[in-house]
């Protein structure tokens, strides 16, 4: 059967510790409304105050206290800054003829909560003592004695048995990392405790109230009447310092045998470092002005604390910037110290610590030290791709980034990566091997939860033999400081790291611009022959009217299949948008713009599948056109594509308005392309039906010939079709009121460039053939937009673009090379039209760069 109410470490987490409704009976408390009637009190009243709690309730407190009192207690009420606020008076006089008392008042939901204790007189020279404790802080040497040396200033302040520095991990888990004692009573230090002792709501309360007392576990709660306000609330008492204790704490400190505690919160940069925590093995109770000067020594215990943590980290990125320095000046005076990946490794290890340095640039790798086998290294740099981009990624744990990770968790089980290019595909790795550590827990955190006494909810544990558990698979974790470092240091590696592929790069770069030069020959032979096909059928057809129709149809497929060849390659024989295909079929037969219409999300087809595709929708605009719904009035046809299961690509023709469809009596070849081409040539799967109200196919196109636009890539500029279903010239005023600078050193390319800008409504087009010609027009009059071809015979136009740049004029380049031309660093993102000039391709890069 199961557990309606299962029981897990997050049940501690859930308690309200914080309206628990009593206090601690070592004190009293009184809870007013805004002007200072009595709203609240504790139940034991009458043992401080010898008041009724129950005639209290109603009446003004300046009816029950003296005049000095009321006057004392409404100025600190006066002096409360923020919601956390708390203030304290000592030695006050409430009912003349008894005991003073010292007093903490705070605001809780609106109300002013007073809460009193008996004085004790001890107050001395606070100032002198607070100093004499600081100045032994100061004296110490290294971290550890600073330490041990505050546990035993506040051990001999508060005269606890036992006093502990607790400090948190980044999960949550505590740390005891001095401790001092009184004798024969065991040691804590070095034990671990998990997150699940401290709940999350008393760490929230930690950093609210920095000090926590509780007297005696055996003492009986005081209930605080009435237990709900008229709206049904208890009284909120996260700032009270007499707060009532949880019963599971209770019972956790029973467990270990404590009878008295006190925690003091350390606080650095905002956050909870740790705890002073204080056991007694008996009750105890230090005094208000006790506490307080503890409260204030921790305090500064926890600048200290911060100031020696601030001092540490500066010293270790002084160094690291040392060694960057290092770094850059050797390899100002031997660059083939970047050619040695173990010497890089070196320069790394001795500002970050590691075992090993992978490096992972343009795909290939070096490795210097104890890395994880190529295939594995592979695999976390891909994963690697998948973390926040440009930002210093580290993990103790690099199971948790790729599986499989024990296999190699021996040489590399934690790591840091730094990556040095703009897109995470770049990486410099340090890898640090497995560190078997034993913990020294402070009980058994795996062992199974049972039900306790108080109902429902986590049992502390009732043992805290020491148990011990080695952690596998994991590495020393990288710091804080670390990160910073690395941080710094990535500039410095961009800068290095990059400089160690340059030839690499450099030959990559020539070779792919002889590749771009070879495809642009082959695509101008391509699309020659083609139009020759064209012109040779046309030429050639005879009076036959069957035969006219035959080489209409053979003409109208080699022009669908030279529109498909002109799409690809204006995108570098790239993945080519769905949406062009469908238009250019749209306006080559369809005389309404709006009867084909189109549905679906932006996608890229490959080169391969862009082709047969333009085939099969070229046979179904056709068949439309003759026998569907585009060949009646208002017919139109909707074709919509989605990406379903593994990323393939569903496309569904759907004809509506037409002619009733019959299934036809004979399969054409036009029919056989549509019903083989994407199963054979694709993989796919096509399938047809003649319903009678319109025609339906649908095809699936496999994933691996679909891909989704590139992000953050603009949007194609589609210019409006005529009624006729042809596409209108770009618009004629889109240089409207323009004076343009073309330069450009081929006087035909030139002439042609001019009559496009003409064209486009340009007022006026000058050219310069050279750098000086140029420099000379733009002194004489600036022009309002440029382009500019970058190659210049043996010199390049970056001149111009810099002149241009600095007189904020906009400009643009051309190339026959595309977004394979290099450019200087600060002229990188231009806008960039590929040659040959086009007034499409022109219209479309000067719409993006005027925008």
């Amino acid at each position: 059967m199961n557990d309606p109410n299962p029981v897990d470490l997050t049940n501690c987490d859930r308690e309200p510790i914080h309206i628990l409704g009593a206090i601690q009976p070592i004190g009293f408390l009184i809870a007013l409304t805004a002007d200072w009637i009595v709203a609240r009190t504790s139940a034991n009243l009458q043992d401080y105050l010898h008041m009724e709690p129950g005639r209290l309730i109603g009446q003004p407190l300046a009816d029950l206290l003296p005049s000095d009192a009321m006057h004392e207690l409404r100025n600190r009420s006066a002096m409360l800054r923020g919601s956390d606020a708390v203030e304290r008076l000592f030695g006050v006089d409430l009912v003349p003829g008894t005991d003073r008392f010292d007093l903490a008042i705070h605001m809780s939901g609106g109300q002013i909560v007073i809460e009193g204790e008996r004085s004790t007189g001890e107050v001395g020279d606070v100032t002198s003592m607070v100093r004499s404790m600081v100045a032994r802080l100061d004296q110490c040497g290294d971290t550890t004695s600073f330490f041990r040396e505050g546990a035993r200033q506040v051990k001999a302040l508060t005269g606890y048995d036992r006093v502990m520095v607790y400090r948190f991990a980044a999960d949550g888990s505590g740390e005891v990392v001095a401790e001092a004692c009184k004798p024969g009573i065991g040691r804590f230090q070095g034990l671990h405790y998990p997150a699940s002792d401290i709940p999350v709501q008393a760490r929230v309360l930690y950093t609210r109230n920095l000090l926590r007392v509780i007297a005696d576990v055996n003492a009986k709660p005081v209930p605080v009447l009435p237990e709900l306000d008229e709206l049904g609330e208890p009284l909120d008492l996260s700032l009270s310092l007499l707060r009532s204790v949880s019963p599971i704490h209770i019972e956790y400190l029973k467990n270990m045998g404590v009878e008295a505690s006190m925690s003091i919160s350390i606080l650095v940069d905002g956050k909870l470092w740790g705890l002073f925590a204080c056991h007694h093995y008996s009750p105890r109770h230090p005094s208000f002005e006790r506490r307080s000067i503890s409260e204030l020594f921790a305090q500064m215990f926890s600048m200290r604390l911060e100031s020696r943590e601030r001092q540490q980290t500066v010293e270790f990125e002084r160094r690291a910037r040392d060694i960057s320095d290092q770094l850059l000046g050797a390899v100002a005076s031997d660059d083939t110290l970047l050619r040695d990946p173990d010497w890089l490794a070196d320069i790394l290890t001795n500002a970050i610590p590691a075992d090993g340095v992978g490096v992972w640039l343009g795909g290939s790798y070096a490795f210097s030290g104890v890395t994880p086998p190529t295939d594995d290294f592979r695999r976390i740099v891909r994963a690697l791709n998948a973390t926040a981009a440009g930002k210093v990624f580290a993990t103790d744990h690099i199971g948790s980034l790729v599986t499989g990770a024990e296999a190699f968790a021996g040489s590399a089980a934690g790591l840091l990566a730094i990556p040095i290019s703009r897109s995470p595909r770049d990486y410099v790795v340090l890898f640090r091997s497995e560190l078997v550590r034993s913990i020294r827990w402070a009980g058994d955190p795996h062992k199974p939860v049972e039900y306790g006494p108080n109902g429902p909810r986590l049992t502390p544990r009732a043992s805290f033999d020491e148990w011990k558990e080695l952690v596998r698979g994991r590495s020393r974790p990288f710091t804080a400081s670390e990160l910073r470092v690395a941080e710094t240091l990535r500039a410095t590696l961009i800068e290095v790291v990059l400089r160690l592929a340059d030839e690499a790069s450099a030959e990559r770069q020539r070779a792919g611009a002889r590749q771009e030069l070879l495809i642009a020959e082959l695509n101008h032979r391509v699309r020659n022959i083609l139009g020759l096909i064209r012109g040779l059928i046309r030429q050639a057809q005879p009076d036959d009217d069957a035969v006219r129709g035959f080489v209409k149809v053979i003409d109208g497929r080699i022009h669908a299949l030279a529109r498909a060849h002109n799409q690809i390659t204006e995108d570098h024989w790239g993945p080519a948008p769905l949406q062009a295909l469908i238009d250019a079929e749209a306006a080559a037969f369809v005389e309404a713009e709006d009867r084909i219409l189109s549905e679906g999300e932006p996608v890229m087809l490959n080169p391969q599948a862009f082709s047969t595709l333009a085939l099969v929708v070229h046979e179904l605009v056709t068949n439309s056109n003759k026998y569907g719904a585009l060949s009646a009035e208002g017919g139109t046809v909707t074709l919509s594509w989605e990406c379903i299961e593994k990323g393939d690509l569903l496309l569904r023709w759907r004809e509506q308005g037409g002619p009733p469809v019959t299934m036809p009596s004979r399969k054409g070849f036009g029919t056989t392309i549509i019903e083989r081409s994407v199963p054979y040539d694709l993989g796919g799967s096509a399938e047809m039906r003649y319903a009678e109200a319109g025609f339906e196919a649908d095809f699936c196109i496999p994933a691996r010939h679909v891909s989704k636009p590139r992000a953050g890539g603009a949007p194609a500029i589609r210019f409006p079709r005529t009624a006729h279903g042809h596409r209108e010239e770009p618009p004629a005023d889109l240089l409207a009121g323009q004076r343009v600078l073309l330069v450009e050193d081929s006087l035909i390319i030139a002439l042609d460039a001019e009559d496009i800008a003409t064209r486009l409504g340009a007022s006026e087009v000058i050219t310069a053939a050279s750098v000086d010609s140029a420099l000379d027009l733009i002194a004489a009059g600036p022009p309002t937009v440029a382009i500019l071809d970058i190659n210049l015979g043996s010199t390049t136009s970056f001149a111009i673009a810099d002149a241009l740049q600095e007189r904020d004029i906009p400009f643009m380049f051309a190339t026959g090379y595309g977004e394979q031309a290099q450019f200087p660093d600060q002229h990188r993102g231009r806008n960039v039209v590929q040659k040959p000039y086009t007034i499409e391709n022109i219209a479309r890069a000067l719409a993006e760069m005027l925008d």
